[in-house]
């Protein structure tokens, strides 16, 4: 990564904001917009430079999927709320941009930030373009090269070892390849080039959206609560004890908590949140529910009534052992 985030710039195919000061742009208000507005529902990225890092939120057809930081510790992928949280409601400093990009950009993006490289070979220096290219070559390799120039990012697509498509922050002028030379010669000038590859095919992970997070943890809690009022008190210790046999193979159940933990939003996907959920809920209805008083369907039935839809479209009636209707 560059020594400074400030000045640092990525691809984009459309300029839909461009870079300006973070305290005239209402954050939310923005992405809801991108949601909303059929202009705005395209592939495209939210970049944040912060006094102490920046924040990347990646959108798909206007829906945030998935969100970065990158800082003093290096870069990572983090839960969209927590992206959104790191950004102060009334901020006195920093920038953000809103520019559309090709969803394989995003993916190049999102993989440079949150997965780890593919080592060079001890011997090759990748910045000497008549080694890399001779070399990507000769292994047939398919993926992405990532070549930080000075302040910019930009990518190279390879199929088969040789250049598919490029997306370049840099080198605006010219030729497909008189734009990736001048990545390597500077243009005479003395300045920073590092190169990074991934093996392909990227893609771009959509994570489970904030709100389905927030419906199963209040599903949960109303849940523990509807066993407690029938006379079950222990509910909430078998529900924990549930949760932490479950948590290996669920890693999305350490974003729940019954003892008072605050948890985090889970790093996942709807279906792997959805099955985490449904296997907990079936362990507790089993184990804390009294069946002779409440069946499980009108119990679930009742607490599930009104996002029945988002319940429905995200798939947990169908991975419950009991059939709602």
């Amino acid at each position: 990564m560059p020594a400074s985030l400030a000045g640092l710039r990525y691809p984009s195919s459309r300029v839909l904001l461009p870079r300006t000061r973070l305290a005239y742009i209402h954050l939310r208000n923005l992405l809801t917009d991108a949601k909303r507005d059929r202009a705005a529902r395209v592939s495209a990225y939210v970049a944040i430079w912060l006094p102490e890092e920046l924040v990347t939120i990646y959108l798909r057809t206007g829906e945030v999927v998935n969100a970065t930081v990158v800082d003093a510790t290096g870069s990572r992928a983090v839960a969209i709320s927590e992206a959104l949280e790191r950004v102060p409601a009334e901020p006195e400093y920093g920038e953000i941009c809103f520019h559309e990009a090709e969803p394989e950009q995003l993916a190049c993006m999102f993989a440079s930030q949150a997965t780890e490289s593919q080592a060079w070979p001890n011997d090759m220096a990748p910045s000497d373009a008549s080694k890399l290219f001779p070399f990507l070559m000769s292994t047939v390799f398919d993926g992405a090269v990532e070549i930080l120039a000075d302040d910019t990012m930009n990518y190279l697509v390879f199929e088969g070892g040789t250049v598919a498509r490029a997306f370049l922050a840099a080198a605006h002028h010219g030729t497909l390849v008189d734009r990736v030379a001048k990545l390597f010669t500077r243009e005479g000038k003395v300045g920073k080039i590092e190169l990074r590859r991934w093996p392909g095919p990227l893609v771009l992970p959509e994570q489970a959206p904030p709100r389905l997070i927030q419906a199963y943890r209040e599903l949960t809690e109303s849940l523990l609560r509807a066993l407690v009022e029938l006379g079950k008190d222990t509910a909430p210790a078998i529900a924990e004890h549930a949760r932490m046999n479950l948590v290996g193979k669920h890693p999305a159940l350490d974003g729940f908590s019954t003892n008072g933990r605050v948890p985090c939003d889970p790093l996942c996907d709807s279906k792997a949140l959805t099955s985490a959920v449904a296997a907990w809920v079936k362990d507790v209805m089993w184990a804390a529910a009294d069946h002779d008083s409440v069946s499980p369907e009108e119990l679930l039935r009742k607490l599930t009534w009104e996002r029945r839809h988002l319940f429905q479209s995200a798939g947990l009636f169908e991975k419950l052992p009991w059939k709602m209707t």
